[in-house]
């Protein structure tokens, strides 16, 4: 495999706090590597809880003091739009860096930085049009609420698809007239690093915006429990979200919590075959299969099933494997090699719960780097731990099922409840069985193709709490409920003595 290396790279990685870029206050620093030869490309300031303390109070003061929450809507949407278009203007360059860093595909990583800026787009717009409710009670009174945003939003990425699920999260906060504090992930933090320049660029005072870099349970767990930061948004790992609630209980903190997934595919016999072929593969490889959303669960109709297997693994190993930073690439290479690691012993494990029908190891031709091939498991029962287990890696299950309610009964015989995706011809089944699936969000006929507007979260161990739409703008602001009254009030008349009525 080759090793492209991106001109211009930076030798460190600083905190941003207040409109600065400083070093930890204890001098810390942690090295980055890139996934294709792991070894260090830069060095990262480490930041501890003196220096989430430090952007807090930043965002604290921004918040207080600053013009930001009291901008008016269409103010804060121009800001968001010229962000936008920074975006827009450097997405080669963006995706340049998120596919060295992270192991992405470049083809997939621009969509990313694309996808980055419409998320500023769109809350740009969705909070000037947004309206408010007002109740009537005629002759009586009038009720109506006032949006105000919460505060200082703490907000901790992970390492897959950073730059746009850090826009994911900073363009509703900021739409909402929140100050921030950005945690990113301390495998992938190179990103990141260009906010702070877009921002200023783009005329975001100082202190709305600050970053601190580091390691979760140092960076995020000061920042997760600091009693100035009333709302955290994560996304990440189920077991680091557990975590981060009982955290937060301290503080009563509001939370937005985007979870782990082992989301099911469900085809059944009567499917358009090539697309649900086309869906599922893309559904669980694309992103190197570093994916929340992944259908790493195919269940499919007996019937089909023998065809479904073949057809999908021969597919499977025709998948291109390479440098990521070649257009042809399908897949890259895993983030980091802890990762790589964690990946490969689930291929392991999953050679004595299911048959093998592709990959399972390295791809041929890489003797370094975090690759793993399109990995490929039939007859996987639902007691397998690869059944049951996020694995965050190109690998899935495939399971036959002979009846619609065994279907469900599958589907929904795991902890999580991100999202499912089903294939049927059957107008009637596709839609009572989309509603009886334990999952936050499914699709029908198709794989994960969101509208902006829509609810993102899941149900059991997925995630708290949605994101999208007006509810991005709910959670970031207090909806306080205004009483006007119209005319005399009755009052019991307490104290009154006789008067009393």
């Amino acid at each position: 495999m080759t090793h492209y290396v991106p001109d211009g790279l930076p030798g460190e990685l600083k905190h941003y706090i207040g409109g600065e870029l400083v070093d930890s206050v204890s001098g810390k620093t942690f090295d980055v590597l890139d996934p294709v030869s792991n070894t260090p490309y830069v060095t990262a300031a480490a930041g501890q809880a003196e220096d989430v303390g430090r952007a807090v109070a930043a965002a604290r003061t921004a918040f207080t003091e600053g013009p930001w929450p009291r901008m008016l809507p269409r103010a804060r949407a121009r800001i968001l739009n010229r962000i936008a278009d920074a975006v827009e203007a450097q997405d080669k360059r963006l995706a340049e860096l998120e596919t060295f860093d992270t192991g992405l595909p470049i083809t997939q990583a621009l969509g990313q930085a694309q996808r980055a800026a419409e998320n500023f787009r769109f809350f740009a717009d969705l909070v000037v049009a947004q309206a408010d409710d007002t109740y009537q009670v005629p002759g009586r009174q009038v009720n109506y609420v006032h949006r105000k945003p919460v505060g200082v939003a703490g907000l901790i990425t992970p390492w897959n698809t950073p730059f746009m699920l850090e826009s994911w999260k900073l363009a509703p906060a900021l739409a909402s007239g929140c100050t921030v504090v950005l945690k990113p992930a301390e495998f992938t933090p190179l990103s990141a690093s260009l906010w702070a320049g877009i921002f200023a660029g783009a005329g975001l005072p100082d202190g709305v915006f600050n970053l601190v870099n580091g390691f979760g349970e140092e960076a995020g767990d000061a920042l997760v429990k600091h009693p100035d930061v009333p709302l955290i948004s994560f996304t990440g790992e189920t077991t680091t979200g557990q975590t981060i609630y009982r955290n937060c209980a301290a503080h009563l903190k509001g939370m937005s919590m985007e979870l782990g997934g082992k989301s099911p595919a469900i085809v059944f016999a009567d499917a358009d075959l090539d697309a649900a072929l086309d869906s599922t593969l893309f559904g669980v490889f694309s992103l190197n299969g570093e994916r929340c959303t992944a259908g790493s669960r195919i269940l499919v109709e007996r019937p089909i099933y023998e065809e479904f297997c073949a057809r999908y693994a021969e597919r499977a190993a025709n998948i291109v494997v390479g440098d990521p930073h070649d257009p042809a690439t399908e897949v890259g290479a895993l983030v980091h090699p802890e990762h790589y690691a964690k990946v490969m012993r689930y291929v392991e494990l999953g050679k004595t719960e299911g048959r093998l029908l592709a990959g399972g190891g390295r791809p041929s031709g890489s003797d370094s780097g975090n690759y793993v091939a399109p990995t490929v498991f039939a007859d996987v029962p639902p007691t397998a731990r690869i059944f049951q287990e996020e694995i965050f890696g190109p690998v899935v299950a495939l399971t036959p099922f002979d009846t619609e309610a065994e279907a469900l009964s599958l589907a929904n015989d795991v902890k999580y409840g991100l999202a499912a995706y089903l294939w049927t011809s059957d107008l009637t089944r596709a839609h009572t069985f989309a509603q009886s699936v334990e999952a936050g969000m499914v699709w029908l006929n198709s794989h994960n193709v969101r509208d902006l507007r829509t609810p993102f979260g899941g149900v059991k161990a997925s995630g708290l709490g949605h994101e999208g739409g007006y509810r991005s703008l709910d959670f970031y602001t207090h909806q306080q409920a205004v009483h006007v009254s119209l005319g005399p009030v009755h009052t019991a008349r307490f104290g009154a003595g006789k008067e009393t009525a």
